[in-house]
């Protein structure tokens, strides 16, 4: 009988000038980007956690601690690859994830397939295991009003 367990992940950031703009390891066409220790992709960041959880593993924050030099401006999609690395160790595979962008704007759409191909790419998975979707706040709180992105993102493990 198959082990299951189910994680979820959460982020936000907010958005500046001057950095680009990276969901789910895609750079997208933006006038801003995310501030972040990292380049700041919340999309991928949720997912992290997100499969970190379902391990019943430390945090993202735990890992790639932002206090710590060696993670500046660093790939969000290499941090969830080490992440997932150590998700693997522990004898874990993938059944499926979910994630979704939370954001007025940019619109998603465009860009869709090639985040939910190198997000599954970094976990080396099928991309049809790894959802990429968006929703609004209909002009609702800090997303809404466009200072900032966040994301969620659900995952189920089995070994």
């Amino acid at each position: 009988m198959a082990d299951f367990r189910v994680g979820t992940g959460f982020d936000a950031h907010a958005l500046v000038e001057g950095v680009p703009l990276v969901l789910g390891g895609v750079e997208v066409p933006y006038p801003r980007g995310l501030a972040g220790h990292s380049d700041g992709d919340v999309l991928a960041h949720a997912l992290t956690d997100a499969l970190l959880g379902a391990a019943g593993l430390e945090d993202i924050g735990a890992l790639f601690p932002s206090g710590d030099p060696r993670w500046k401006g660093a790939s969000s999609l290499h941090l969830l690859a080490e992440a997932w690395r150590s998700v693997r160790e522990h004898g874990w595979e993938l059944a499926n994830a979910d994630c979704v962008l939370i954001g007025e704007e940019p619109r998603l759409a465009p860009h869709r397939d090639a985040m939910r191909a190198a997000l599954s790419r970094a976990i080396d998975v099928d991309p049809a295991l790894v959802a990429v979707r968006a929703t609004t706040t209909d002009g609702l709180g800090f997303t809404g009003r466009g200072d900032g992105l966040a994301a969620q993102a659900v995952a189920l493990l089995r070994r």
